[in-house]
């Protein structure tokens, strides 16, 4: 694990075209919606049951083959990348007890990537932050993945983005259906069918324009953006050219936007597979009952329990 920015390579480039393999996580924000939790201890860093999301998202780039992430940070946030380093200490204390699971699952942390780390002096939106990646990334494609969602891994994503970028060359994107009801909550796209010689990899779509929590009746879709993207690198000179948008800030998908219209093509894949989303009380407690109700050690009893509770407080009567 190294805590510094690292600069790219100076080896000549490969030709041809190029699969990212590096990510980016931008993690600097404030977490206003889980405060005061989130006060003294980073929001990427809450358990889901005993590990934290954050490691949910290394562990989703490393399924895919990415061992290189960059963290946005922010201040208070070094806990982060304590979380991806060695403690010699506990694990000397765990080996002389002989508790090799848990001496396996603190390791793991380290053993997934290099992590590296670059600090967001102020919080300007997604596009100002990803733009702090450039010299980390240079002018290769890389994985951009938000730091309150992730995929089930036997369901995984990243590869066939990685996979289609890298036929592409362009801005890939994944979406997800939603309710009609609920695009006002997110990013929603205008889509047409893709080329024909990109149907292997997936439910591979065209992008054709991209709108801000559009009104069910304002919607061209029903096909909202997931937290992962992979990027050609001139994205960091078409944020430069962006200018403040919603809410003040610079944001990824007006600088995305400029790269459309000036003739990068823009794909996206269309997600079926299970997302969890820890951006919002709500869906956080979602994640961790449905991941609690999913563990082979804890599944069984969890699931009785929780039936019990459920049934016990429609009826009105105590729960156990």
């Amino acid at each position: 694990m190294s805590e510094h920015s690292a600069n790219p390579s100076s080896a000549t480039p490969p030709t041809g075209p190029r699969r990212a393999v590096k990510a980016v996580i931008p993690a600097a924000g404030l977490a206003t919606r889980f405060l005061p939790a989130t006060k003294a201890v980073p929001k990427e860093l809450l358990p889901v049951i005993d590990r934290p999301v954050l490691q949910y998202i290394v562990e989703e780039a490393a399924q895919a083959d990415i061992t290189d992430v960059l963290l946005i940070t922010g201040r208070g946030k070094t806990s982060m990348v304590d979380h991806f380093d060695r403690r010699p200490d506990l694990e000397a204390r765990l080996e002389a007890k002989g508790d090799t699971d848990r001496l396996a699952a603190v390791r793991r942390p380290s053993e997934l990537a290099e992590i590296y780390t670059c600090r967001q002096p102020e919080q300007l939106g997604l596009g100002h932050a990803v733009g702090y990646a450039e010299s980390h990334v240079g002018d290769a494609p890389f994985a951009v993945l938000l730091g309150d969602e992730f995929v089930k891994p036997s369901e995984p994503l990243l590869p066939a983005m990685l996979e289609l970028q890298a036929r592409t060359g362009g801005v890939v994107l994944a979406f997800f259906e939603v309710d009609p009801a609920e695009t006002k909550r997110y990013g929603i796209a205008s889509v047409e069918p893709a080329e024909a010689e990109l149907t292997d990899i997936g439910e591979v779509v065209r992008v054709t324009g991209m709108v801000e929590k559009p009104t069910p009746e304002e919607a061209p879709s029903n096909l909202a953006v997931l937290g992962r993207y992979v990027l050609p690198a001139r994205i960091f000179d078409a944020i430069r050219r962006t200018k403040p948008g919603s809410g003040g800030e610079i944001q990824l998908t007006d600088a995305m936007e400029l790269l459309r219209s000036e003739g990068t093509p823009v794909h996206a894949i269309v997600y079926r597979g299970t997302r969890y989303d820890t951006g919002m009380p709500l869906g956080y407690l979602q994640t961790v009952v449905q991941i609690a109700a999913e563990r082979d050690d804890l599944g069984a009893e969890f699931r009785t329990w929780l039936a019990g509770f459920v049934n016990a407080d429609a009826s009105g009567g105590p729960s156990t």
